[in-house]
């Protein structure tokens, strides 16, 4: 029995791109204005391409460790539950890179009576990680165990995958259209 079929990595590949390039178009959004008023829109649209073209390496990357993590999956369960359960791994992982990152991008800063408590503590760094693992756990146990029990969760998801997989493309066009721009920049 084969690990992954074409149509399977294909898809895994979508998965694993759909986050990397909305989290890349929210922040290009971002800049472009910015970019604009210190420069030019050619400079703008320079960094969304130079943006594109990182999420879209990126993207290969998670790709890559998803394929190598797969197959520590049991071959019991069929490709689609074993695809599925990889996207929904990246998506989780995704939201907590996203989160962590936006944590610093909004300038959000730990109150002093927080810091105060955990300077109290015999042990801050072990409380930290123990917190840690309380949030960070359920997050991936729960949406994995409703993959591998659930027939009608995992039709869900693979649903709502599917029609991901189609604004993927879309961005994947934009990331061609990036490396255009790149190569004529630096003609």
């Amino acid at each position: 029995m084969k690990r992954y079929s074409k149509q399977g990595l294909w898809s895994l590949f979508l998965i694993c791109a759909f986050p990397l390039h909305v989290w890349t178009i929210i922040l290009a959004f971002r800049d472009f204005s910015w970019v604009t008023e210190r420069t030019n829109s050619w400079d703008a649209i320079g960094v969304v391409s130079y943006g594109l073209i990182f999420a879209f390496i990126e993207s290969v990357m998670v790709f890559l460790v998803a394929i190598l993590l797969g197959f520590l999956i049991s071959k019991k369960w069929s490709e689609d539950r074993r695809i599925t359960l990889m996207g929904v791994l990246v998506f989780v992982a995704s939201l907590w890179a996203m989160v962590s990152y936006l944590y610093f991008l909004l300038g959000v800063s730990i109150p002093g009576e927080t810091i105060l408590f955990l300077a109290s503590l015999a042990h801050p760094l072990r409380f930290l990680y123990a917190v840690s693992f309380v949030l960070v756990v359920p997050t991936v146990a729960l949406p994995a165990y409703f993959v591998l029990r659930s027939e009608k969760f995992l039709k869900s998801v693979q649903g709502l995958f599917e029609r991901l997989s189609l604004l993927t493309l879309f961005y994947l066009f934009f990331d061609f259209i990036g490396l255009i721009v790149i190569v004529i920049r630096n003609v």
